[in-house]
């Protein structure tokens, strides 16, 4: 019996080894990030170069991304897929054996080059889930991401008391597995019939493609409100411990736990609420409501005077991230033809890139040299700006173009 008629209670099994391989390679990189900053003051760095250090992986990110997605629309999705897998497989082993910071930052910037997972396994999603079940596929990824966060910082813990080798050994453990749950059981979703040939590309073919998306009104507008939205979220995302410190005098144990709570809600919301919400408010709403949502959140952490209230105000935001980030990149998806898929999502990865790049640094300046009111302020503009662009009007692909074109 072939696997995937053993999950067939699944509404597409073909998808299910790549949420494992997603899960795996976010748990690999969140049980070993929190511990960087420690490590590199082992070797004696100053602050500001290992703040650079955290921030290399993004920088790279920002411009890798938009090139794996394009190789992934002429070439398919397993075998750039793979490639990726394997360089995140090499940084790591890179990592593990690090003893100086020359060798952390190059084992960081390796895995930012080959940091094509996330938009290549949107574009999977793109390619299998019809245009009507994107968003609740799309979402699954943010589940993934959660679900290790979860995992990946205490179990990191467990694995750091003797350095650095045996968590980045075990991070890269985790990279050979998706590895090989990617070679054995991820099938190919971008059919050779259906790519950009080498033919198309001498043509010019390429180049138009390669244009085709910015001047396409509706996938441009969602990917300028994708980057509104994506600041305002890792600027508040990125900083809250550092919030929480100062506004509540919570320490890392404290506000670890909160973020436990937090995660665990939006775990919640994605299973239980987010699919009858979807269903009763439509794509375009369930998502103009987390928008707005966000606003609220962010202005809410103004508010803030007791552990209670900001347990509140995080609970808020994961509920607004579960009705949001998977919907809108389900849009991006619907809105460009399916050899853009690959394309379109590294034009997203890369939003996020500079998200984390430029978050973080203004979150902190913030909270260093401004009143702290102004934390929430800044990420609700941008959420604000976010918020009043779903008031444009969509135009997506025809579902029926979308279904015939996919070729599965």
């Amino acid at each position: 019996m072939h696997w995937t008629k053993r999950l067939s209670f699944l509404e597409f099994p073909e998808l299910a080894p790549l949420w494992v391989a997603v899960f795996v390679d976010i748990l690999g990189f969140s049980l070993l990030i929190p511990f960087l900053p420690f490590f590199g003051q082992a070797f004696g760095a100053p602050t500001w170069l290992v703040g650079l250090l955290l921030s290399t992986n993004a920088l790279f990110g920002l411009f890798s991304g938009p090139i794996w997605g394009r190789l992934s629309d002429r070439y398919g999705r397993k075998p750039i897929l793979l490639i990726c897998q394997l360089g995140t497989l090499l940084g790591f082993l890179m990592l593990a054996f690090s003893r100086s910071m020359t060798m952390l930052f190059i084992s960081r910037i390796i895995d930012g080059i080959f940091g094509g997972n996330y938009p290549i396994a949107k574009a999977i999603v793109g390619d299998v889930a019809p245009p009507h079940k994107r968003s609740e596929q799309m979402s699954n990824i943010g589940v993934a991401h959660v679900l290790s966060s979860l995992i990946g910082p205490g179990l990191g813990g467990l694995l750091s008391q003797g350095g650095i080798v045996v968590p980045g050994l075990f991070s890269a453990a985790l990279s050979l597995l998706t590895v090989i749950l990617t070679f054995f059981f991820v099938r190919e979703s971008n059919p050779p019939e259906r790519r950009v040939t080498h033919g198309d590309l001498s043509a010019g073919a390429g180049r138009v493609a390669s244009r085709s998306i910015w001047k396409n009104a509706t996938a441009r507008t969602l990917l300028i409100q994708w980057g509104f939205h994506t600041m305002s979220f890792m600027v508040y995302i990125s900083c809250i411990s550092l919030f929480a410190n100062i506004k509540l005098g919570l320490d890392a144990r404290q506000t670890g736990m909160i973020l436990m709570v937090a995660g665990v809600v939006r775990v919640f919301v994605r299973f239980v609420v987010f699919v009858p919400l979807l269903r009763r408010l439509g794509d375009r709403r369930t998502s103009f409501l987390g928008l707005g949502i966000f606003v609220v959140a962010f202005l809410l952490l103004g508010f803030v005077e007791t552990p209670f209230q900001f347990v509140v105000v995080m609970c808020i935001a994961s509920f607004a991230a579960g009705c949001t980030r998977g919907v809108l990149t389900g849009f991006l998806s619907r809105a460009v033809m399916p050899r853009e898929q690959g394309q379109a999502m590294g034009l997203s990865a890369s939003l996020d890139s500079l998200a984390q790049i430029v978050g973080p640094a203004v979150g902190g300046y913030i909270l260093g040299a401004l009143p702290i009111w102004t934390y929430g302020g800044l990420a609700a503009i941008f959420a604000f700006a976010a918020f009043l662009m779903a008031f444009r009007g969509l135009e997506f692909q025809p579902e029926s173009y979308k279904k015939v074109s996919s070729g599965i």
